[in-house]
């Protein structure tokens, strides 16, 4: 008999452990509380559709985190389904992809709706059904898994719970999963913003030169992790990169900082020596002799004396503390970090309590920075989820 295997989750995770399983040979239902599929790819794709990232293997695999997540698993996974792997299924829907001189991989037309529709025309060609508007609401476990939505039930041989973390919910991913699993004994770790932006309050004399207005080519510390990119001042905090990839070490800290780097390619003695001629007016002179934007020289000179001498202003200007009141909402966040406790999990991503139920996605207690990382883990675990539930036919 045809293996029945449901997905539950319509985003790149789900829809591609649908594709896997129904291209050998399983019957395949995808479930979604939303009115279509694909909610979130096409969110991703208002800044182009970042499928993957070029980075090197080996630290590529460096770029995933989670508590207490199996050592080696990243590893095993994506070498399961590499990046080269996901460029290889792009062309193989007939999108064309280009990596950018940052290693950012996106599709060459920058969108992600032709890529979403042909990969629901493939889906549907390999004979996935698709229905909308169900919301899961209820497992029970024996000899076939039934499945309840709020309106219907549905038994099966397999589950993949796909249904992604706590960000952007206007797409369906809101959490709403959490006590289902939770009232079936599954532990859950709580979902908090991740690839966020943070609050600050800016003095109105800084917000009125840096608002809206990028740091560049700068390095931020933040609990002893160190990150390089941009960053962008905004009414509420700071924005950006750099501040996305420290979310973790913030999160960790009672009562979170950064420090910016405005300089990261020179010592504070050589940007000292860069004042040496300056009689007085250090800060006024700092702007011209270190190449310092207006929004970066106001961030680092506010409140300061004007007599400030050349060494410690250049001390500053290598570790400039911006203290942080809180995350912004979940809501706004691009990922969340929480979820399914690995200790839940087997190798395959099966829930130990719950055999042929397994997890992919943001569903799990991971995270990564943007850039590529968050949508290969994505298809990476659906892939993973997909070929261990075959397995059990």
């Amino acid at each position: 008999m045809e293996m029945e295997i449901a997905i539950i989750g319509g985003g790149p995770a789900g829809l591609r452990a649908a594709e896997v399983a129904a291209q050998s040979g399983a019957r395949v239902t995808v479930f979604d509380a939303k009115p279509s599929v694909g909610r979130k790819l096409l969110v991703a794709g208002r800044g182009g559709l970042n499928l993957t990232h070029g980075e090197d293997f080996e630290g590529f695999i460096t770029r995933y985190s989670g508590a207490d997540q199996p050592v080696g698993f990243w590893r095993g996974v994506l070498e399961a389904f590499t990046p080269a792997d996901l460029g290889a299924w792009a062309a193989g829907l007939g999108i064309e992809t280009f990596e950018q001189r940052t290693g950012r991989v996106y599709p060459r037309e920058m969108k992600a709706a032709p890529l979403l529709r042909r990969w629901i025309e493939r889906l549907r060609g390999l004979g996935v059904t698709f229905h909308m508007n169900h919301r899961w609401t209820a497992l029970h476990h024996g000899a076939r898994i039934r499945l309840g939505f709020d309106q219907r039930e549905y038994a099966c041989d397999a589950v993949i719970l796909a249904m992604g973390g706590a960000s952007w919910p206007i797409t369906g991913s809101d959490g709403g999963w959490v006590p289902v699993l939770e009232n079936l004994g599954i532990r859950v770790n709580p979902l908090v913003p991740a690839n966020c932006g943070w609050e600050h309050p800016w003095p109105a004399e800084v917000l009125a030169l840096a608002e809206g207005q990028p740091l560049k080519n700068i390095a931020v510390r933040a609990g002893g992790t160190t990150a390089t990119g941009e960053l962008m001042v905004t009414a509420y905090g700071i924005e950006g990169g750099a501040i996305y990839q420290l979310g973790a070490a913030l999160r960790a800290m009672p009562q979170p900082v950064i420090e910016i780097d405005f300089k990261p390619t020179f010592t504070a003695d050589e940007l000292a020596r860069k004042l040496e001629s300056v009689k007085h007016d250090h800060i006024t002179f700092s702007r011209e002799r270190w190449k310092l934007s207006a929004a970066a020289h106001a961030i680092l000179t506010h409140g300061l004396p004007a007599d400030l001498d050349a060494t410690t202003l250049a001390l500053r200007a290598k570790a400039c503390p911006i203290p942080l009141t809180a995350p912004r909402p979940i809501a706004e966040a691009i990922s969340s970090s929480g979820g399914v406790c690995w200790s839940e999990l087997d190798a395959s991503l099966m829930l130990r309590k719950l055999p042929g139920v397994y997890v992919a996605g943001e569903m799990i207690d991971w995270e990564a920075p943007t850039g590529g990382y968050l949508m290969q883990g994505c298809f990476a675990t659906g892939t993973h989820a997909a070929r261990a539930a075959l397995q059990r036919s």
